[in-house]
């Protein structure tokens, strides 16, 4: 694995934006709430007023930040695009014990990050011989956490793509062993696929039907699509007029990412409120801004159009499926 070219990163944010947070939280005013309003229209009231109040009173970043200095051993690298010059790119990289182990590279999302692979790393790199061992490299996408963002328009799949095969080269084999995508999107059954529409047609037929957890499964997709869904309208087509908002408010960046965060942990293990406000800060102080982190949905959108996330894409790599349990989109087999 290249370690060339690759500069040590450690977080260091400066004293001054520290305080400007805490002036911010100081002079927060928060919206009224509907009677029995719940999670129904957004974030609670209470769980956002909650949060504002630890983060100004008792949330201590720079313990975080050591700690985040201390387990993950983070990076940065000049990254050349086609059409858009070298980006600075933030990651981790920490490899196993074990030297054969397999080169992974770990991609997040919105509203994710590098801390994502925090929980996870030390099971990936440890030396054991009931699983598979790996060299771990998780990066921070262009405009997201500590990396630099793209000035010019038109950063869309094929860039970020680009950067992840860039990396994927320095920092593994020639060939890649797996491939993964978590928008296993596709279109309804048709007649274009008989045996699938068959199926779903005698879905209602007993040991023929759906199984409970496909049915919540379309159930949970339904309901995301319908009342879960409006950031990505937003995100997608006036990503400058949000960020304004939640670029000077940090109470506004962390209603709007919370609800995604409770949401996709609803049926099982809470985050704690120490991880909660970590996950914003890291959006909070990011290199380029909250706001460049939401330009990847409006540039996918305009470039590629909305049926991107549909498209069929054959491979010849072995094919499994996972499902969580609060995926915002889980499909029938």
């Amino acid at each position: 694995m290249s370690i060339s070219n690759e500069v040590p990163f450690y977080i260091a944010i400066p004293d001054s934006e520290l305080s400007l947070l805490q002036q911010k939280l100081a002079l927060a005013v928060f919206p009224d709430e509907l009677e029995d309003a719940g999670v129904a229209y957004g974030a609670a009231l209470p769980d956002i007023q909650r949060l504002v109040h630890f983060w100004k009173n008792g949330y201590d970043w720079r313990k975080h930040e050591a700690a985040l200095n201390e387990e993950l051993p983070q990076f940065t690298r000049d990254i050349d695009v086609e059409g858009f010059g070298p980006i600075n790119i933030h990651y981790v990289h920490k490899r196993s014990t074990v030297e054969q182990a397999i080169p992974l590279l770990f991609v997040h999302g919105w509203p994710g990050s590098f801390i994502e692979v925090r929980k996870i790393l030390p099971l990936l790199v440890e030396a054991s011989p009931e699983h598979p061992n790996f060299h771990v490299v998780a990066l921070s996408l262009p405009g997201f956490g500590f990396s630099a963002g793209p000035k010019k328009k038109g950063f869309a799949l094929n860039q970020y793509a680009e950067i992840t095969r860039r990396m994927a080269r320095l920092y593994g084999p020639e060939h890649i062993k797996a491939w993964h995508t978590n928008f296993p999107c596709t279109s309804p059954p048709s007649l274009k696929r008989p045996l699938l529409l068959i199926s779903h047609l005698l879905s209602y037929l007993p040991f023929l039907g759906y199984t409970e957890r496909e049915k919540n499964g379309i159930k949970r997709t339904i309901e995301f699509l319908s009342s879960g869904s409006g950031y990505f309208a937003i995100q997608s087509t006036r990503p400058q007029t949000l960020g304004y908002g939640l670029t000077d408010s940090p109470v506004g960046l962390l209603a709007w990412i919370y609800e995604k965060l409770a949401a996709s942990v609803a049926n099982g293990e809470p985050f704690s409120d120490d991880e909660i406000l970590t996950w914003i800060s890291i959006y909070y102080f990011s290199r380029a801004g909250p706001t460049a982190s939401f330009r990847i949905y409006y540039e996918v959108i305009n470039s590629e159009g909305r049926n991107v996330l549909s498209e069929t894409e054959r491979t010849t790599i072995p094919l499994g499926h996972s499902y969580f349990l609060n995926e915002a989109i889980s499909l029938p087999k």
